[in-house]
């Protein structure tokens, strides 16, 4: 079995600007024109509506601006959030994780180390999970392989 290595990169120091540390994505409109309906959220994340409104019940996405009629409106900075979230869940993070650091990011950089933490945790789970599927596929190519063999024997 060969379980490929990695090495956990450099960590920067977050800027304030920099919330989630996810790649800079293309967004569908440039900043200060940044105002999208949940509908059009929901198509740019493949997130439902349900799932929005959850997170924010929850404390994951807090504070979304309001049109003066109570709409929820979206910015690119919360498009950025999204996809963050979005990865986290990916990687298995539990949702109580992930609103606790949601909250630590709103506390501040103060608690950077502690945010540091829980993805260095995520990180060692995410590692343990390859490993399991790096085996997982190893069993399914003998599989296959012994079925493309003896069918060839037939």
């Amino acid at each position: 079995m060969t379980v490929m290595q990695t090495t956990p990169a450099t960590i920067e120091p977050a800027t304030p600007a920099d919330i989630c540390s996810a790649p800079p994505r293309r967004h569908p409109r440039p900043d200060g024109e940044d105002r999208y309906t949940i509908s059009e959220v929901v198509a740019f994340t493949g997130l439902t509506a349900h799932t929005l409104r959850w997170y924010e019940r929850i404390g994951l996405m807090p504070h979304v601006d309001r049109s003066h009629t109570g709409q929820r409106r979206y910015s690119n900075r919360d498009l950025d959030w999204l996809g963050f979230v979005t990865k986290l869940r990916l990687t298995g993070m539990p949702v109580a994780d992930m609103v606790r650091y949601a909250e630590l990011v709103r506390e501040g950089e103060h608690t950077y180390a502690e945010r540091r933490d829980l993805l260095v945790s995520t990180r060692r789970d995410v590692l343990d999970r390859i490993a399991e599927l790096q085996d997982t596929l190893a069993v399914l190519d003998r599989k296959i392989s012994f079925y493309a063999m003896e069918g060839t024997t037939r």
